[in-house]
């Protein structure tokens, strides 16, 4: 007889830092399916392994959309994975092409806020020049 290790749902929460609530949420969401012994949820190796994946996936940006979108091929068939690779090296691209966006647009935001705060230190000089001088009249 094989003893299949489970876990209850406050182990996978303490293991990787999040809430009891999250987990039911991607429960919810048909990313993870315990199985139940009354109202209890009892986690599987698999199960864990998604939530992992799940957390990852998050951490890379992916919505949980894609990341369903990337189990469902997982679980199609075991060519699956072949696709499953694919459409994550296309997403992964996707996602690196957004970062890349998104330093541009920071950068420009930090050259826009040099010269705003450029001016605003011209500005307050001038003003203070001007009260000295006001003062020495």
């Amino acid at each position: 007889m094989t003893f299949k290790k489970t876990y209850s749902i406050s182990e996978l929460s303490q293991e990787f830092d999040v809430t009891t609530r999250s987990i039911r949420f991607y429960e919810d969401q048909s990313l993870l399916t315990p199985g139940r012994r009354g109202q209890t949820r009892i986690y599987t190796s698999q199960d864990r392994v998604r939530l992992k994946l799940i957390l990852r996936g998050k951490r890379l940006g992916f919505s949980l959309a894609e990341i369903r979108e990337l189990f469902s091929l997982w679980d199609e068939t075991t060519s699956g994975s072949e696709k499953q690779l694919s459409l994550l090296l296309i997403k992964i691209s996707e996602k690196r092409a957004e970062l890349e966006q998104q330093i541009k647009d920071i950068a420009m935001v930090q050259l826009e806020l040099d010269s705003a705060e450029s001016r605003c230190r011209d500005a307050l000089n001038e003003l203070t020049t001007k009260q000295k001088q006001q003062q020495t009249e």
